[in-house]
């Protein structure tokens, strides 16, 4: 029974400096292609190059982080080292006087994803095969939920602070999660590693996941884009942050009901839904143009969000190699991010040569193609 109670505090932990990382994400998120584009001004192929390294880098962080963390046996001291990055890095934005110089701030930024493997293997590691999909969303709903209080500051604040100044501001919640990871969170013991890692550890079933996630997330590029082509049919400025917004709201509410809901149907078939919502906003976004269609399509993406985010995770964790879990979530998003460069870089070549409808055609056909090639993974029921 104290196991349990501190489980579930350590949770509520990570639940709020998740929260509080979030919210300074997201003061950044639905501004940052105007800021790059219109404020620094970079165009949208520099976009897509600058958000393809940062999800690239997200990849490699989380893999060499998750190694490590199986290797030594230690989990905390990436988290809170993710998150310190993370906020050096937002207060360069603010400084940085071209777009050139958000490079390596964007790497730093991304590389402080070396906090997810770890933190997502305590949270597997936290939980039961009876309520690990509702951890997860109960975690990602809190990221929503600072993700939402961030973007709403965002709006607010945009025209009286600028650019620099609000991005500065969103800098300060990640030093607090910080502060909240290296005094909250115990490092928990490990039993000695008994197999040295080598990639035989991993099963066809997992390496076949693995490469049809790739497939998709070499379509799914930045939502930098379809804030841009909200810009683009003739929405304002000071408007798109709202659209972004209502993407979070909907992801926000999807989060914790998409976790409980893949504890009882399985995780496969939330991400065969989160596959097909995805679908779903390329084809609409080929042909809409009017507020209310807009509005419907921002509320899928963030379904899209919240299905993807949660079922991806826990079956990933669920089908790997249990004493190499950290390293394997790594290695998974290391593959996510890898194809993440590709497609923001697609995207962005699509965009420019062809028209801002193209990357949407690209998109649309990874996605049903990932969709029909799911059904060929096998769920295994482990604790």
């Amino acid at each position: 029974m104290n196991n349990q109670k501190e489980n579930k505090r350590e949770l509520r932990v990570f639940a709020l400096a998740s929260f509080l990382n979030d919210m300074g994400s997201d003061i950044i998120y639905p501004i940052w292609p105007l800021f790059v584009t219109v404020f620094l001004g970079a165009d949208i192929f520099v976009l897509g190059i600058i958000d393809g390294i940062g999800d690239a880098l997200v990849s490699v962080s989380s893999a060499f982080s998750g190694y490590l963390s199986d290797k030594f046996r230690k989990r905390k001291i990436f988290i809170w080292t993710g998150y310190l990055s993370s906020g050096i890095a937002r207060f360069g934005y603010s400084v940085v006087p071209a777009w050139i110089y958000l490079i390596p701030f964007k790497v730093l930024d991304r590389a402080g994803k070396i906090r997810a493997s770890p933190r997502d293997a305590m949270i597997a590691e936290l939980s039961t095969i009876e309520n690990r999909g509702t951890n997860f969303g109960f975690l990602r709903a809190m990221d929503n939920f600072g993700a939402i209080v961030g973007i709403t500051l965002s709006i607010i604040f945009l025209k009286y602070l600028g650019f620099r100044n609000l991005i500065l501001l969103a800098s300060i919640p990640s030093f607090f999660s910080v502060l909240i990871i290296y005094f909250f969170i115990k490092e928990k013991k490990f039993e000695p590693q008994k197999r040295t890692f080598s990639l035989n550890l991993f099963d066809n079933n997992f390496r076949l996941f693995v490469l049809i996630n790739g497939i998709f997330a070499l379509g799914a590029f930045s939502y930098s884009f379809f804030l841009l082509y909200v810009k683009d049919i003739g929405f304002s400025i000071y408007t798109i942050p709202i659209f972004y917004l209502i993407f979070t709201l909907s992801s926000t509410i999807f989060s914790y009901p998409f976790g409980i809901l893949s504890d009882k149907i399985g995780r496969k078939k939330v991400l065969m839904i989160s596959y097909l919502s995805f679908a779903f906003v390329c084809f609409s976004l080929i042909f809409t143009r009017n507020l209310i269609g807009l509005i419907i399509i921002f509320c899928i993406y963030g379904l899209y969000k919240a299905a993807i985010e949660v079922s991806q995770k826990t079956l990933a964790s669920e089908i790997c190699p249990l004493d190499y879990r950290a390293t394997s979530l790594g290695s998974f998003q290391l593959i996510m991010g890898l194809m993440a460069f590709p497609a923001s870089f697609i995207a962005g070549i699509l965009w420019k040569l062809l028209g801002m409808n193209y990357p949407l055609y690209f998109s649309l056909l990874l996605s049903v193609s990932s969709l029909f090639l799911i059904t060929l993974i096998k769920e295994q029921k482990i604790c």
